[in-house]
């Protein structure tokens, strides 16, 4: 009896604990680690210093970390209309915003000061830029309002490997113009997607989205456009002697077949919503390692 009473309350521990946690939303977080990484190997060229690699990481994880609490707080009062929000804590416990809007201010200081004095200024003011476009004008201004807003998440989005890459190379020079081209391109159907197989999430809500206003098909084509413009871009790095050869072969099979999917498996699949999930999860197959490719086939 006691074993199960114990058990019970590490349960209840444990899940309170995840809970919270996904305040700064972990899997924003990997996703934007993982690109802040495949920018700054990209940039050390196999030289690594480990030290400005780890100042970078906590400086920028606290300023994403910051950016989504205050989003969390932003929305809170339309995250319990949704299925995949509505547990969220502050659905629940409405008298943890203020809590939590001091420890997002907590957390922006620290990555502040990080990037400021340990990294550079020009990562940081990158950081900033990121921070205040995710805040401000795409959560608090446009998300309700405007089916675009999405560009403007996406610019957001887009700053971590540029951070990465320039905390390295101190500089912001045409690799980082490509890159961020790079990851605004690819967002663009990555959200898309999501927009159509959580559709009715965003429509209780009441957040505009691109494929609610002009369908699917119009959407899926507009998937394609940006699909086919992110293998132009990303050859790019190869073409203009940043890349090898190596991260191009595997790259374009592997972005191919996200064409194949937006392009053959639409017209062979009658659930829209599993084909939009299915086109959402290789969306992030296809930058993990594009990532992970520009990390190890850079050219010295």
């Amino acid at each position: 009896m006691i074993t199960l009473l114990i058990m019970k309350l590490n349960k209840n521990i444990i899940f309170n604990y995840i809970k919270h946690i996904q305040i700064i939303k972990p899997n924003i977080i990997i996703g934007n680690v993982i690109s802040l990484i495949g920018g700054f190997l990209l940039a050390s060229k196999g030289n690594i210093n480990l030290i400005l690699f780890f100042y970078t990481l906590i400086g920028v994880i606290c300023i994403i970390s910051s950016a989504c609490i205050i989003n969390n707080i932003i929305d809170h009062d339309i995250d319990f209309l949704m299925k995949r929000t509505k547990n969220r804590i502050l659905v629940k416990k409405k008298y943890l915003i203020k809590k939590y809007f001091i420890f997002s201010i907590i957390l922006f200081i620290i990555g502040f000061f990080i990037l400021y004095f340990k990294v550079n200024n020009i990562s940081l003011f990158i950081s900033i830029l990121g921070f205040l476009i995710y805040v401000f004008l795409y959560s608090l201004y446009t998300k309700r309002k405007y089916i675009y807003s999405i560009f403007l998440g996406s610019l957001s989005g887009a700053t971590p490997p540029i951070i990465g890459y320039c905390s390295v190379s101190n500089k912001f020079d045409n690799l980082s113009k490509i890159l961020i081209i790079i990851f605004i391109i690819w967002q663009i159907p990555h959200f898309y997607s999501i927009a159509i197989f959580r559709s009715n999430d965003y429509k209780l809500a009441k957040i505009p989205t691109f494929p609610e206003k002009y369908g699917i098909f119009i959407s899926r084509n507009h998937i394609i456009f940006y699909i086919i413009n992110f293998i132009i871009f990303f050859s790019m790095l190869t073409f203009l002697g940043f890349t090898g050869y190596k991260y191009l072969i595997i790259e374009f099979f592997i972005s191919l077949y996200w064409l194949y999917i937006a392009v053959k498996e639409y017209k062979n699949n009658k659930n829209i919503k599993y084909w939009a999930k299915k086109l959402f999860i290789y969306s992030i197959i296809v930058i993990t390692f594009f990532s992970i490719l520009i990390s190890l086939d850079y050219i010295s």
